[in-house]
């Protein structure tokens, strides 16, 4: 029987996820989307796109929340984006109230299951379900790490002119300005990049990093970065459904690890089939330890600003 993947929210960033999951062949898609119509078209065109792709994937989508039951994985991509006259709290809040609906829903249609969120500000918002859900904190990821470190090692490999097949890069913290990507733990084909490249070359590939998902919605003036989200978000999946246990940046509820304790946070995760089944605990220089804990007072800000801790 196959595993079971919800997608809650059908935008860009679900659509394209419900796609990539879909072509694995692997899992059955349902799509929830508010907007009448849009969730059943996407679902409907997938369908008819498995013949010619070669996959026999049931996807459907709705606006009944209910389609969600006996899912084995959700994933939460719904939100709103900043409108002209809207402060940053007022964001907050908007988002906040949409992760709260989310998580009323999950916990009456599936409540067995482990959730992947997409929502920003992303740490905030993973804690605010994990919160109102009552899930085991193994159960609630937040999906950034592995976006932001897929970023930073497609920047590494242009600017080496190599594969990105060969190279890895960790990019820990908070997802946005505050993220510390960790150019001593990132490699090719198993060297240090401090080794093949010199400091204000990383410099520059860690800047353009922090303001990856800024430098995309500069270019599409009208939008946001999907292709790459929807791919992390996919291959989150895959290790969680397939137990593949494989180590990824996530953000996951942190009890001390790293010194930090009480919000969620991007570290290094085991995925597996019981969500995150351990927190990778690497050995930081003392700057880097301080621009992790930088990046968790911002969080923790967020948090505060919306009553979630």
């Amino acid at each position: 029987m196959r595993k079971k993947i919800s997608i809650i929210g059908a935008g860009q960033v679900g659509a394209t996820t419900g796609l990539l999951l879909s072509q694995r062949d692997a899992y059955d898609v349902a799509f929830v989307e508010i907007v009448d119509g849009l969730g059943a078209g996407k679902g409907l065109d997938m369908l008819e796109a498995g013949p010619i792709l070669g996959y026999d994937t049931y996807v459907e989508g709705t606006t009944d929340p209910a389609v969600i039951e006996g899912s084995d994985l959700v994933i939460i991509t719904s939100g709103m984006p900043r409108k002209p006259g809207m402060s940053r709290t007022d964001l907050l809040n908007a988002n906040a109230d949409i992760v709260r609906q989310n998580a009323t829903i999950v916990v009456k249609y599936a409540p067995q299951s482990i959730v992947i969120m997409l929502n920003n500000p992303l740490d905030p918002m993973t804690q605010i379900f994990y919160r109102e859900s009552g899930f085991a904190k193994q159960r609630v990821i937040g999906q950034a790490g592995v976006l932001d470190s897929a970023r930073f090692r497609t920047f590494i490999a242009q600017e080496l002119q190599v594969s990105v097949e060969d190279v890895t890069a960790f990019v820990l913290a908070g997802h946005g300005d505050e993220m510390v990507p960790l150019p001593r733990y990132s490699t090719v084909a198993g060297i240090p990049i401090t080794e093949l490249l010199p400091p204000e070359r990383i410099d520059a590939l860690v800047r353009r990093t922090a303001g990856g998902g800024g430098e995309i919605v500069a270019l599409l003036k009208t939008g946001s970065a999907f292709y790459a989200p929807a791919a992390a978000l996919a291959e989150m999946a895959d290790s969680i459904l397939m137990d593949k246990k494989r180590i990824l940046p996530c953000s996951a509820y942190l009890e001390g690890e790293y010194g930090i304790k009480g919000i969620f946070f991007g570290v290094p995760c085991k995925l597996g089939a019981a969500g995150v089944e351990q927190i990778i605990q690497i050995k930081l220089t003392e700057a880097e330890q301080s621009a992790l804990e930088r990046s968790a007072s911002a969080v923790r800000a967020m948090v505060g600003e919306l009553g979630a801790s």
